[in-house]
């Protein structure tokens, strides 16, 4: 099992540790309701160095991630991140990610930690094109600082303008000292932040002048738990609940970022899904009677006939109600329609909800 820089760090905190796509992550610390709370109201740092980094460099750069991604990349600038999806010729997802623009011809793609070498092989393989390719994952740390007063908290560190950066943005510059720190108004959260990339041997320096920055605002580290509940709030997908393999983009609700101004990985037989019309649809589920719906429940008709199953659900901190995402047959997908999740035997009554969840 692989180890972040911080690993060492999060176990001194007293963390508790889990397995987390090959590598030792913090899942809590003081409990996920107080970690997501802090997220919501003040400031949190969520270690997520497990995640995925590739360097495409070459004249043909965009050219390969048009091929292989679903957005049009062509549409970005210096500074510009782009949220975007890989098709498999299946009809599924290899994985979904974002796409940052160095420059012209230099890209930054950050993938899920448990897709890397997979995504990496996928790439390689429609690589026909001469892009230099780097994979920078192992050498990269990546702290998450989401919440309402991260730009405060973080300002103290930098020169770049924080309180000014659109979302979705980066810049380059020296942060807590250290030089050719990457800076992205990005995050999974819903409550705003930065994502800040950095090379490993700078981690403990970075990590110890984010919290003495922060104290004053309260901040506090983050573990992958709460980082679930509040993406899930959000209705944000996490690759292998929401999305696969098996699952379409389309059905995923990921037609605003499935372009078919260019030719992609398998754009043709999306195209004429998309013309027929899909099957299913993920869906918003909140529950109305007691009960929490759970991956891969059942979810049931008034007669108890299957229409389809949960693919995430928590007891949301936020909302102080159970809900859940999960894909359902086309003629039950419209709000406000009654459900019922199977849980041990049991009918249990929902309701399809519009997401975000928490606005």
């Amino acid at each position: 099992m692989k180890n972040t820089a911080l690993t060492d760090k999060h176990i001194q905190l007293g963390a508790k540790m889990v397995p987390f796509a090959g590598y030792n992550m913090p899942v809590q610390y003081a409990g996920i309701n107080a970690e997501h709370e802090t997220v919501r109201k003040a400031v949190g740092v969520f270690d997520v160095s497990h995640m995925g980094e590739f360097i495409l460099k070459g004249d043909n750069a965009l050219q390969l991630i048009q091929n292989v991604t679903s957005n049009d990349a062509s549409k970005l600038y210096d500074g510009k991140v782009q949220y975007s999806y890989m098709p498999n010729t299946d009809g599924g997802v290899v994985d979904d990610l974002l796409v940052y623009r160095i420059d012209e011809k230099t890209y930054m793609l950050v993938v899920n930690a448990s897709n890397i070498e997979k995504d990496w092989d996928w790439i390689c393989k429609y690589n026909d094109l001469g892009v230099d390719m780097k994979n920078i994952s192992d050498r990269t740390s990546l702290l998450a600082v989401q919440g309402p007063k991260a730009a405060e908290a973080l300002q103290s560190l930098t020169t770049i303008n924080l309180a000014s950066m659109e979302y979705y943005s980066f810049k380059k510059g020296t942060f807590a000292g250290v030089d050719n720190v990457l800076v992205s108004a990005t995050g999974y959260t819903g409550s705003g932040g930065f994502e800040i990339y950095f090379d490993n041997a700078n981690a403990e320096q970075i990590w110890n002048a984010i919290f003495k920055a922060g104290e004053p605002f309260g901040i506090k580290p983050i573990g992958l738990g709460a980082r679930d509940t509040l993406r899930l709030e959000m209705g944000f997908c996490l690759y292998g609940n929401d999305i696969d393999d098996s699952t379409s983009p389309l059905e995923a609700g990921l037609g605003w970022v499935t372009k078919f101004n260019k030719p992609f990985t398998n754009s043709p037989a999306l195209l004429s899904q998309k013309e027929q019309g899909v099957a299913r649809k993920l869906v918003g589920i909140e529950m109305i009677e007691r009960g929490i719906p759970r991956h891969d429940y059942e979810i049931t008709d008034a007669d108890g006939n299957v229409i389809g199953k949960v693919t995430s659900g928590t007891q949301s901190p936020s909302l102080q109600k159970a809900i859940g995402m999960g894909y359902v047959k086309k003629e039950f997908s419209k709000e406000g329609t009654d459900i019922y999740i199977r849980i041990r035997d049991n009918k249990i009554k929902a309701t399809i909800v519009k997401t975000p969840f928490y606005k």
